[in-house]
């Protein structure tokens, strides 16, 4: 048997399991993870993570989507991984350094009677040339660019947060089309390793509206990188200020891309949801 943890941020969740002793067969985590984050056969999540020893940080975090695809890194994930490895005894201060494909990450933990009540994420600095994304074309920034999707064109804000992120402003989100327009962006061939998809409302220059199509999971109810990557494109298009309080269907997030230093950061929750064991 195989104990688990189910968790979420903001209703983004994910399926945990600690390999800090011993991990499936590298060839069985594709499989594994469109298993058991089946929301019929299995436990139901849009991911799964690793809990991993690491030879450059306190631990590694490895995140597959629900499809199989391995993802470079995940903000409501990375704040999932801080509360377990620090409420399970693994690490006992609130500064865990993480090791995931997109770099060394370094979550600040706010803790409660021994409890994680809210987790602040360093997402570093965002990759804005299109070879960075990464994007077909000339390499540029890409703000506000025209794309003709389904018979329909949209302006494009791209970038990378450590994974493609793809922003589209819209004046009602909540009527957009994000089922029909986020799988058609998703997998243009615009980007060679699939694309996140970010449909923004601007309520004011400090506080926006956002839904996410997620590569290989689909709409989901929050994207830590998704909220990151919709402020910078605010920022980029002059729409918001750096700090901003996103507004997504799981909860909200306070983002900011401080000017000193370009870093995002992204402060939430992350709740721990049940546990069991996987046969």
């Amino acid at each position: 048997m195989l104990p688990f943890v189910k968790m979420q941020g903001l209703g983004n969740d994910f399926v945990l399991i600690d390999c800090t002793q011993r991990s499936p067969a590298e060839d069985a985590l594709p499989p594994l993870a469109k298993a058991i984050c089946d929301r019929h056969f299995g436990v139901g999540a849009d991911g799964l993570i690793l809990v991993l020893r690491s030879r450059t940080a306190n631990f590694r975090m490895r995140i597959f989507n629900s499809d199989g695809s391995e993802a470079e890194m995940c903000g409501n994930g990375i704040r999932c991984f801080a509360k377990y490895v620090y409420e399970s005894g693994l690490f006992t201060t609130e500064e865990p350094e993480v090791e995931t494909l997109a770099g060394v990450i370094k979550p600040k933990l706010t803790v409660k009677k021994g409890k994680v009540v809210s987790v602040q994420v360093d997402m570093g600095r965002p990759r804005l040339s299109r070879k960075d994304i990464p994007m077909k074309g000339k390499d540029e920034r890409v703000i506000g660019e025209k794309l003709r999707v389904l018979g329909e064109r949209y302006e494009i804000t791209a970038l990378s947060m450590g994974n493609p992120h793809c922003v589209i402003f819209a004046d009602d989100v909540e009527r957009f089309p994000v089922e029909t327009v986020g799988p058609a962006i998703e997998r243009h061939d615009l980007f060679p390793r699939r694309t996140n998809v970010e449909f923004v409302q601007t309520l004011g220059t400090e506080e926006i509206r956002m839904r996410v199509w997620e590569r290989g999971v689909g709409e989901t109810l929050a994207c830590g990188t998704g909220a990151s990557a919709a402020v910078v494109a605010g920022v980029l298009t002059g729409r918001t200020a750096r700090k901003v309080n996103v507004h997504l269907r799981g909860g909200d997030l306070r983002v900011e891309w401080r000017a000193a230093d370009e870093h995002v950061f992204i402060t939430g929750p992350a709740e721990e949801v049940f546990r069991g064991e996987w046969p």
